[in-house]
């Protein structure tokens, strides 16, 4: 094949494989000058496996070394898995950003914050709306999902036309903004649809998933069954219409708003620039609300994954100074566990119910719908489309591996399942990958971004697995030891008395003297000998003894 001839490809760097960090690139061209897009640039969150580390991006370091070919980054919604890394990120690709309005609200917000807003060449995009960046024909497609103004994006190049969905679901009575574009959607089945990169979040669920028009009725009648007793309702701040619909069911019921939490606020700002949530009843702060019988105020909190920096949990430990809960009160999560976040959730529940603060989840009543397309809502957007090729993406490998069998049996003739990293060209002969190129992860830490192989970070983990034990010896050069060896042991249990590790810290004392000893005049002249075979040895014996692979360092200084 002609390495001049021009060529339409897909390139997952994140989402692929897992469920957040979403950033897809679409490059078309001679493989020698191939020119780009990024759809989406997200984050994703730390757990466990990253001590210290609460955001983690895509690594971008592909796409740097082609950024004068870089055209732009098209955002499709404001949902942090898909925009957060903008400001984070941006100073890698320094290209045009391109966001309908909510999103370009959000965008500014980030960076602002980030002091890069004057940087930036951005571009609000009507919705709807139809532009070109180079080879690209792209044009917004209306659909519905958990937040405002979420788009598909129709990507039309000399090769064919893509449809990459974005996060969506079908609501038919989706509260806020207008229902998924059917006519749209058919209009680009009868003009031909190459391929479909579509969400996978749900692909392992059967059914729908539920229109936020019967969580607002459900929400209304709740709040009325608990008349004059305090109540708190923590949700997705992003999820616009499920605020509207807590307000809502505010008004019904004679209670006024008090938004508690930093995006809580945020979102209700962005909401409003776009002239949303106008219909709703007052919204107070918290003062005001700490003035009012309690039975007349409805509290909006962030929190609901039981994060603990949030505004929930922050009442729940009574370090909110106007917001209190006391026996009686109602705290309803409308939201579901996010997989990961259960522990947290159930440590804040379980906090709440000891002090006498009655629970309400959507495990109890129907107060919470994913924004994410079940079987039957993937099936009809197949029906609406009929693409040549489905690529499922935003979702684990199981998820991928059944929407990809799914699709199949729907009659897509082609469908591929992809990893991050895999570039896969796109044609009327199916997906076929032509290349792998780096991905990976990159780590917000200490307000620098690193590589996930960073240092710090490989020392971090180990630390918190296997514990440190520092040693230092100062010695002349006779060999006499004139201070040390002096042991620190931090990450191992102290033992009913302490007694554990008061032997441990004996135990390295004896033995590095020991080893100190043992090494010849002339090989003690050198301070960095002194140090590996002390370290050795230590670490050997502490790792027989206590079956750990400790971080032990030793400092020698000669004198």
């Amino acid at each position: 094949m002609s390495k001049n001839k021009d060529e339409l490809v897909f390139l997952p760097l994140g989402g692929s494989g897992e469920i957040g960090m979403n950033l897809n690139l679409f490059g078309f061209g001679p493989a020698h000058d191939r020119k780009w897009i990024i759809v989406d640039i997200g984050v994703s969150f730390g757990d466990l496996s990253t001590p210290g580390v609460e955001i983690i991006m895509p690594d971008t370091e592909f796409i740097e070394e082609y950024r004068d070919n870089l055209l732009g980054i098209v955002l499709t919604h404001g949902h942090e898995d898909h925009m957060g890394g903008l400001a984070r990120l941006w100073s890698r690709l320094k290209c045009p950003v391109y966001a309908t309005p909510f999103t370009m609200y959000l965008v500014k917000d980030r960076l602002g914050e980030a002091g890069l807003l004057d940087a930036v060449e951005l571009h609000e995009m009507p919705l709807k709306s139809r532009f070109q960046l180079g080879p690209f024909d792209l044009e917004y497609v209306t659909i519905t999902h958990s937040i405002p103004e979420p788009n598909g994006l129709a990507i039309r190049t000399q090769a064919g036309l893509v449809l990459h969905t974005g996060d969506w679901k079908i609501d038919e009575d989706p509260q806020i903004g207008e229902a998924t574009d059917v006519k749209k959607l058919n209009a680009l089945r009868d003009e031909g649809v190459l391929a479909m990169i579509c969400d996978s979040t749900n692909a392992l669920s059967p059914g729908r998933a539920g229109s936020e028009g019967d969580v607002r009725r459900e929400l209304i009648k709740l709040v009325g069954e608990f008349e004059n007793r305090g109540i708190a309702v923590a949700s997705f701040a992003s999820n616009v219409a499920r605020l509207e619909s807590i307000m809502m069911a505010a008004k019904e019921n004679d209670r006024v708003v008090c938004l508690v939490g930093r995006s809580m606020k945020r979102m209700v700002g962005a909401a409003r620039s776009v002239g949303l949530l106008s219909g709703v009843g007052p919204i107070i702060d918290e003062e005001e609300a700490q003035a009012l019988p309690s039975g007349h105020v409805l509290y909006i909190c962030t929190g609901s994954q039981g994060e603990s920096r949030a505004a929930l949990s922050r009442i729940a430990n009574g370090e909110r100074r106007h917001v209190k809960f006391t026996r009686g009160d109602v705290v309803i999560f409308s939201s579901k566990i996010i997989p990961g976040n259960e522990k947290s959730i159930f440590r804040l529940q379980n906090s709440l119910a000891e002090d006498g603060v009655h629970i309400v989840t959507e495990k109890d009543r129907p107060i919470h719908v994913s924004g994410h397309p079940y079987q039957d809502e993937l099936k009809q957007m197949y029906d609406w489309v009929k693409p040549h090729i489905a690529i499922p993406v935003h979702g684990e490998r199981r998820h991928l591996l059944e929407h990809a069998e799914l699709a199949k049996g729907w009659g897509v003739p082609h469908a591929y399942d992809p990893h991050n990293g895999e570039m896969i060209k796109l044609s009327k002969e199916g997906a076929e990958v032509i290349d792998v190129v780096p991905s990976g992860r990159l780590h917000e830490d200490a307000g620098h971004i690193v590589k996930a192989d960073d240092k710090g970070l490989r020392q971090r983990r180990k630390m918190a697995y296997a514990g440190h034990i520092s040693i230092s010896l100062v010695y002349n050069t006779k060999g006499k030891i004139i201070s040390g060896p002096e042991p620190r042991i931090s990450g191992f249990p102290e033992g009913p008395n302490g007694d554990y590790i008061d032997d441990l810290l004996d135990d390295v004392a004896d033995l590095a003297e020991d080893v100190f000893r043992s090494i010849s005049s002339k090989a003690r002249q050198d301070e960095d000998t002194v140090e590996e075979r002390i370290r050795s040895k230590v670490k050997r014996m502490v790792n027989e003894r206590t079956d750990k692979r400790a971080i032990v360092e030793v400092t020698a200084h000669l004198i």
